[in-house]
């Protein structure tokens, strides 16, 4: 996976080493109709604090799932951190949700519609049991 674009909010030279986001970082933008913040929140298991903080602060959520053979079956197994963001975020009162289907480029064959759609069956039954309505739900696929 590339780093490249996580170098925009990671400034603290531990989480540019590491590749991993430890703190939250703010990045504000408007549009002609909206003030944007962006609140880019850890997802790494030891920062779930950082987490919490940054959630807390949402009016959506962008859940990243990764789409790498083992790494979405982590992410989404009895105690994975997909499950654990996702239950945390409806609790911490986001009501709005975007799943992010990141490193499509590393399924096979890359870009695998199937391997999408499995994802996203799954992550659909999963947010549905904890209180969010699956078809108000973009899935995007990313790389």
């Amino acid at each position: 996976g590339s780093f490249k674009y996580a170098w925009v909010l990671d400034k603290l030279k531990a989480e540019r080493e590491r590749g991993i986001t430890i703190d939250i970082a703010l990045w504000k933008f408007e549009t002609s109709k909206y003030y944007v913040t962006i609140i880019d929140a850890p997802g790494h298991r030891d920062f779930i604090k950082n987490m919490i903080t940054g959630t807390s602060q949402a009016d959506c959520a962008v859940l990243i799932v990764a789409a790498g053979t083992g790494e979405f079956e982590a992410g989404i197994s009895k105690n994975g951190q997909t499950r654990e963001h996702a239950l945390l975020a409806f609790t911490l009162g986001v009501k709005q949700l975007i799943v992010g289907v990141n490193k499509m480029d590393s399924t096979e064959p890359p870009y695998s519609e199937s391997r999408f759609e499995e994802i996203k069956k799954e992550v659909s039954s999963y947010i549905k049991k904890i209180g969010y309505n699956p078809a108000a739900v973009a899935f995007v696929p990313i790389s």
